[in-house]
């Protein structure tokens, strides 16, 4: 089933979709890769607060190339989610809805999503160049030392995704 979902007022939905669902989303998508969740769990550990919210977000594990002149992004295809597995209940117990990325999870993955609610959703590999034209803005917020792995907000619109594994 196709399915249109605002992020920013039907999270809720997301505990609904199935695997195979194919879904549109517009609103806001927080990006963070391998560097970034180190960071993050480096916050946690030492009991400092993070400089952005994660609750009732969506994290995409996105490799992001340089913006040409006057665009917003540049190609923001998925990148490999196994690599953040270790940090998948860290996030979901900070709030996070759902993740994107492409590619299998570990085993355990499945039951932390059914336990969290929180689907995993596959942005389209080799698909980069046509998915920053869903992206209508782009800004670093933090750990911009991090360069291109430094945690980024998206507003996105219409951005296609296919529920992987659902959290039913």
């Amino acid at each position: 089933m196709d399915i249109k979902i605002n992020i920013d007022k039907d999270f809720e939905l997301l505990k609904k979709v199935k695997s195979g669902d194919l879904l549109y989303l517009s609103g806001e998508l927080l990006v963070a890769r391998d560097a970034a969740h180190k960071r993050i769990k480096e916050y946690i550990d030492n009991n400092k607060e993070l400089p952005f919210d994660l609750k009732n977000k969506i994290i995409y594990y996105m490799g992001p190339t340089p913006a040409k002149p006057g665009l917003k992004i540049g190609s923001c295809g998925p990148t490999s989610s196994y690599r953040m597995d270790d940090f998948l209940e860290m996030t979901l117990k900070m709030g996070v809805v759902a993740t994107i990325g492409k590619g299998e999870r570990a085993d355990f993955v499945t039951d932390l999503i059914k336990k969290y609610k929180s689907p995993y959703l596959s942005a389209f590999g080799g698909a980069g160049a046509y998915l920053a034209k869903c992206v209508i803005d782009a800004s670093i917020i933090a750990f911009d030392d991090l360069q291109s792995e430094a945690v980024m907000k998206l507003i996105v619109k219409d951005f296609p995704v296919i529920v992987t594994i659902d959290a039913l």
